[in-house]
């Protein structure tokens, strides 16, 4: 018996503004994250303009993780604003991830 019910038929998200979220969130990553032997693309950047990423010269605190929030917070806003796109749902519970990190970390910096 053939049934005529919809109950079977998958739908697929399309890709929209909430999948900016999970590109936004890779480029931030890019920005923040040293591998291996090559700097972070936000190191580049920021010598670039004339700052430092470090607070000591090649050690201690690396800002970048910090300035990459300017990519973690917009890439959580639009996951949560289109929330049905393709991706939307990735970048935004990564997003949350590294910004609570974040935030928890400067914290800690800060009071101790």
């Amino acid at each position: 018996m053939v049934s005529n019910s919809l109950e079977n038929v998958k739908t697929y998200k399309k890709l929209g503004l909430g999948s900016l979220s999970l590109l936004i969130f890779v480029l931030g990553l890019l920005f923040s994250v040293s591998i291996g032997k090559y700097d972070a693309i936000g190191d580049h950047v920021l010598r670039f303009i004339g700052v430092n990423p470090w607070s000591n010269g090649g050690t201690g605190l690396h800002y970048t993780i910090f300035y990459s929030l300017v990519f973690y917070i917009p890439a959580l806003l639009i996951g949560y604003k289109f929330k049905d796109d393709l991706g939307a749902k990735v970048g935004r519970n990564l997003s949350m991830i590294l910004v609570v990190s974040i935030l928890v970390t400067l914290l800690f910096f800060v009071v101790i």
